[in-house]
């Protein structure tokens, strides 16, 4: 998954419209707060590219339909999930005209909020659905005001209790794996470190991150699942984290293994992508209403590795 928070961009205004009319007076806009789940399998990731099917065209595309818009609306999501990769918790924010917003509720007497995301249910296809819609406070950005994400990735290191209903959202693995080394390899990992050797590059991207939390834990069905909690992800880095995890869990690497890649800063072949099906987004975490702005604005500032001169 890739999420680079640590960008810098201007936020738009909140109660600014980008189209303007013919006497050049700005249309008013409300920003609005969407809570998402999709199943990933069929999706080619969130960020929308042209012929392809992604969840980002797909809910542009819906909201234009329900609220009867010229053209899509941009939305700004708080994890671009890769291609496979499912979410229960997805964040987004959108501008739309307050008028078209206004106008959804139609004849019921439901709040617009209500009102859309009722619509909206009946308009997404059954692999994506927008769980809430509300009016989002001021200094709102999906992206940047976030404080954290949390991911899972869930293994069935188990023949006997591989669920064929669960397929898509588990990845099997033919060994049993010994998930207390696999812990005690992700403790040395903890921190704000670059984690370039877990990332796919990307020009003019940090790749500096805080983990805050890697743990592995056997759930109830006896599935073994990581948590994975940080600031921002960037290109593939949970995948490539569980991947070089898997080979000390399997007694091919030494527990020392994986923090020693993250030391060297650079990508190593040995280190296995594991496949997108198994990994799902299931919370953002964001700050107090009165502290969104002040939190975005932090974000925004380019991190370098401690020790980098920092500018």
């Amino acid at each position: 998954m890739t999420d680079t928070a640590a960008e810098s961009a201007t936020p738009p205004d909140q109660t600014e419209a980008a189209d303007v009319g013919e006497i050049g007076v700005a249309e008013p806009t409300v920003r609005l707060r969407l809570d998402l789940a999709y199943d990933g399998t069929d999706f080619f990731g969130w960020a929308a590219q042209p012929g392809l099917r992604t969840v980002q065209g797909v809910v542009e595309q819906t909201l234009q339909r329900v609220l009867r818009l010229e053209k899509p609306p941009t939305t700004t999501c708080a994890g671009r999930t890769d291609a496979g990769v499912h979410a229960r918790g997805q964040v987004c924010h959108v501008d739309v005209p307050a008028a078209a917003y206004a106008a959804v509720s139609g004849r019921s007497s439901l709040p617009p909020a209500h009102a859309l995301t009722r619509r909206l249910a009946g308009a997404l296809p059954a692999d994506v659905r927008v769980r809430r819609v509300e009016e989002a406070p001021d200094g709102f950005d999906a992206r940047f005001s976030a404080l954290w994400r949390r991911y899972a990735y869930r293994i069935c290191d188990d023949p006997a209790v591989a669920d064929p209903l669960r397929r898509r959202e588990v990845l099997d693995h033919p060994r049993r794996l010994d998930h207390e080394a696999m812990n005690d390899a992700a403790r040395r990992l903890l921190g704000e470190h670059d984690f370039a050797a877990f990332c796919r590059a990307r020009e003019g991207a940090t790749t500096v991150r805080t983990l805050l939390e890697l743990s592995w834990d056997r759930d109830a069905t006896g599935l073994l699942v990581a948590r994975v909690i940080a600031d921002a992800f960037c290109h593939s880095m949970v995948r490539a984290l569980v991947g070089a995890l898997l080979r000390v869990g399997e007694g091919r690497r030494p527990v020392e293994w994986p923090a020693q890649v993250l030391a060297a800063r650079v990508r190593d072949p040995a280190v296995p992508v594991v496949p997108a099906r198994g990994l799902t987004l299931e919370e953002v975490a964001y700050p107090p209403a009165n502290q969104l702005a002040a939190r975005a604005a932090l974000t925004r500032r380019v991190r370098t590795h401690p020790g980098d001169d920092r500018g």
